[in-house]
């Protein structure tokens, strides 16, 4: 149970200095979790081709034959030039958005409203990576104080989500003070495969990080048949005293893309907690880029907001190329009638292109 004393112990620990309500971590052990994905709707089945924006060349009605010029059958055919099969191509809509969604009580914004008008927004998107967006669990121990991930299912019309993470609320026994689990969530109009998820091996009691199960997720997303892209959604440790729990983060990470995706296109979205204009910060996530061959979209675009802790990054393989043609700070789009934002987060969008070449 949530008592009063730990209602505003939480309350004023959950604050993060970089403009996230940051909680800790909730898996369920050290070891790689998969948890099967769950279509929804009748069109499941064909959603993954009608998201993938697949392209195919269009090609006319062949020439009439001309009856009074027939061709003489002993003639040789009129050579042709070999022409390429088209290539596939597609883009792909993404948002990473960490939508505050602890207790109303506790949050730093107001989930108990807010949460509905974000997940109607959610819909025109191809990918959607979600942090701090909890399940309430069922019993309920600590009712009234709730979380919100139920709402934003309710308002999603994207066919592919993925299932929470139970909360742990105290029941881990290499983490007994955690009471909520990853809050890392996706929805998506493409197929993926059952989400992997890895908790940090640390936490810090600096921006109550251990009161949850913070960690990472990754699922293996088809873009296309026979086409896919490994997707990351993480939400690193908070706090201005964890700069060494974010570098274990860091090689946690680095560690886990070296071993699962080996020679595949990686996309990694969410709450990085790195601040590009603070060390060790911009080292940490140097070393990530370097050590994952990642690009950081807004450095490659040149946005206008480098030091945003909200981050999309990638990488091609030597079959799929990745390419990113946009980067949007989109709080104007997620904001209620009175202008003040649906999180303590602002959303980030960027737009991919993909594109598999002629020889494939």
């Amino acid at each position: 149970m949530l008592t009063a004393a730990l209602v505003i112990a939480v309350a004023s620990a959950c604050s993060d200095g970089g403009g996230g309500t940051e909680v800790g971590l909730v898996s369920s052990g050290d070891e790689v979790s998969g948890v099967a994905e769950q279509p929804i709707g009748d069109e499941a089945a064909s959603a993954t081709q009608a998201g993938s924006g697949l392209t195919t060349a269009d090609y006319g009605p062949s020439e009439p034959s001309d009856p009074a010029n027939p061709a003489d059958p002993t003639d040789p055919p009129d050579p042709v030039e070999p022409v390429d099969p088209p290539a596939l191509a597609g883009t792909i809509e993404a948002l990473t958005y960490n939508v505050a969604g602890l207790p109303d009580a506790l949050s730093g914004s107001n989930p108990e409203v807010n949460t509905t008008l974000i997940g109607e927004r959610l819909n025109r998107f191809d990918l959607v990576l979600l942090q701090e967006s909890w399940q309430t669990p069922k019993p309920n121990p600590n009712a009234p104080l709730r979380t919100y991930h139920e709402d934003l299912e309710a308002t999603s019309t994207l066919p592919f989500r993925s299932i929470p993470l139970a909360a742990p609320l105290g029941s881990d026994p290499d983490r007994p003070q955690a009471l909520l689990s990853d809050g890392l969530n996706r929805f998506s109009t493409l197929a993926f495969e059952p989400t992997l998820r890895q908790r940090w091996s640390g936490c810090g009691d600096a921006a109550a990080d251990c009161l949850a199960l913070k960690g990472f997720s990754m699922a293996r997303t088809t873009v296309a048949p026979g086409v896919t892209v490994d997707v990351y959604n993480l939400h690193m440790e908070a706090g201005g005293a964890d700069f060494a729990l974010r570098g274990e983060n860091v090689a946690e990470l680095l560690a886990f893309v070296t071993a699962n995706s080996v020679g595949e296109a990686v996309v990694v979205g969410g709450d990085f907690n790195l601040h590009l204009d603070e060390e060790p910060d911009a080292t940490q996530f140097a070393d990530l880029l370097a050590g994952a061959e990642l690009t950081d979209v807004c450095t490659e675009l040149g946005c206008d907001q480098p030091n945003r802790i909200d981050k999309f990054l990638y990488r091609s393989s030597s079959r799929v190329t990745i390419s990113p043609t946009s980067w949007q700070n989109l709080t104007a789009d997620f904001e209620r009638d009175d202008g003040s934002p649906l999180s303590d987060h602002d959303p980030v969008a960027v737009t991919f292109d993909w594109t598999i070449a002629a020889s494939e």
